[in-house]
């Protein structure tokens, strides 16, 4: 008889686990608490009256291995972007942007030059990227094996790069490197995207931060899916279905119970017996259903908006705004910016709005419905950094913090923003936790850890080797809790499915 496997939870990762298990010939059963899959990787109707299907959680997608993207067998397209990212600035009277496309082509040269008055910051930014891209290119073969040991990949990069992302917080390199405020911003914000802290943190929690999102394929480049997130989600359960695995939606676990033997996992109504358990949600959930004493509980620290704009608006600097909008738009993110704003939430305040916009439907106009497409109808999503539960959740914090974004827009627009705007949804952490039982609405269900086996770290089983262990033997982690967690990659699911068959 083949093993039975329970998945709980249908999000991108137990999907992933779901599919790869069933063709290896497992008995293969995903519980789902919602009435759709998908998790946070979901495309949804926000706005009553208008045909605009958003990613209204996760929207981008950077990690997820085209070699796994390859094994499932997904129907997926993804596309590039030209801009990579715009920084709209003002300075002495002018208004600019600082434009870095994907291909750092002489249009981000001469943009750096306006900014900065020089090529100086423009030769600083490559040369940093170009040493960045040494450790990702390192580590990204290694991402669909057995976590590497940290010498392996150390020896594969130079000393000094290693030093500035690895053993020094990243606020330290940023300024050490780059002499203008706003350069230092558009690096320093791939440490902060779902993570709270300053950026000079001695944990070096930023820094891990900062390499997932650098990492991807080896280039770190951020694609937008065709139909949006709910066409990724849409497709694996489409591959795990069709492979055998049966999935039940409507059907939240109340409890684990773990014996040598295998394991129960009870809800409402029913009770389920499998020879090994995934988990796709946090750890934190995890210990609450085994019955223990949860540790302290992540929190995020992200404001999200939804906004369905009747067409883009002009910018101040006389910037084409389908150029600036395309890739992510920077808003009042430059270093100082950044660590103010962290230390104002960090004493209990609110901050300054500061965070990034993106256009999906510059890229991809098909989660529009006809109408919209014709009237010339765009999406904009935003995430707002350092507004952690402790801030948002305070009487009219959110709808004030609201009000700042949109002000914060409107200082480099050539018009205002408010006329523009057709439908608008904000999710605060507390919000998210709700919806999706993510605790804290922490996007990484937590800490992300560095993706390697540290010195004298030596792994005694599988589950260990692909950081998905847990103190039950039967029980591995499937998520974005896993090892190498995080952002939607796949990675958690795979690690899972890969370990439990290595065991067996």
């Amino acid at each position: 008889m083949a093993e039975r496997v329970v998945i709980v939870g249908a999000g991108h990762n137990g999907l992933v686990a779901a599919a790869l298990l069933a063709r290896a010939g497992l008995d293969v059963l995903v519980l789902e608490r919602l009435d759709r899959v998908g998790g946070a990787a979901v495309s949804t109707q926000a706005f009553d009256g208008h045909d605009a299907r958003l990613s209204r959680f996760s929207y981008l997608v950077s990690l997820f291995p085209q070699a796994l993207i390859d094994e499932l067998g997904l129907d997926l397209e993804l596309r590039s972007r030209d801009t990579a990212s715009f920084t709209p600035w003002r300075r002495d009277g002018r208004a600019g942007g600082l434009l870095v496309e994907t291909s750092g082509g002489e249009a981000t040269r001469a943009s750096f030059a306006e900014l900065t008055g020089g090529d100086a910051e423009f030769e600083a930014w490559k040369a940093f990227y170009d040493e960045v891209g040494t450790l990702a290119r390192a580590l990204a073969p290694t991402l669909l094996q057995p976590l590497p040991h940290i010498g392996d990949v150390r020896d594969h990069v130079e000393m000094a790069i290693w030093t500035d992302l690895v053993e020094q917080p990243i606020g330290e390199a940023i300024r050490r490197r780059f002499a203008d405020d706003v350069v230092r911003g558009v690096v320093a914000t791939d440490a902060l995207i779902g993570t709270f802290a300053s950026l000079e943190d001695l944990s070096l929690v930023q820094n891990r931060c900062f390499l997932y999102h650098l990492i991807g394929n080896g280039t770190g480049e951020w694609r937008v899916p065709v139909g949006g997130m709910g066409a990724v989600t849409q497709e694996l359960a489409r591959v795990a279905t069709e492979a055998g695995a049966e999935i039940r939606l409507n059907s939240a676990v109340d409890g684990i119970d773990v014996s040598d033997v295998d394991v129960t996992i009870c809800g409402d109504g029913f009770v389920e017996r499998a020879d090994h358990v995934l988990f796709g949600a946090a750890p934190y959930v995890l210990e609450r259903l085994l019955g223990h004493s949860p540790t302290s509980k992540p929190a995020g620290a992200q404001l999200k908006l939804n906004v369905l704009l009747s067409r883009l608006p002009e910018l101040a600097s006389g910037v084409d705004p389908r150029v600036a909008f395309a890739g992510t738009f920077h808003l009042d993110e430059s270093f100082d910016q950044l660590q103010h704003a962290w230390s104002v939430a960090e004493s209990g305040d609110l901050p300054p709005a500061t965070g990034e916009f993106y256009c999906h439907t510059l890229t991809d106009r098909s989660i529009l419905g006809p109408e919209l497409r014709d009237a010339g109808a765009e999406t904009l999503t935003y995430f707002g950094l350092h507004t952690p539960p402790g801030v948002l959740d305070a009487p009219g914090a959110k709808e004030e913090a609201v009000k700042r974004v949109l002000a914060a827009l409107d200082e480099h627009l050539a018009e205002p923003i408010e006329p523009l705007i057709l439908g608008l949804e904000a999710k605060t952490p507390t919000e998210i936790e709700h919806e999706l039982a993510m605790p804290g609405g922490h996007i990484f269900h937590g800490d992300l850890a560095w993706p390697w086996l540290e010195e004298g770290e030596r792994p005694h089983s599988p589950a260990e080797r692909w950081g998905v262990a847990t103190a039950h033997p039967r029980v591995l982690l499937c998520g974005s809790g896993a090892r190498r967690g995080g952002a939607v990659s796949g990675l958690g699911g795979h690690s899972a499915a890969r370990a439990l068959l290595d065991s067996l």
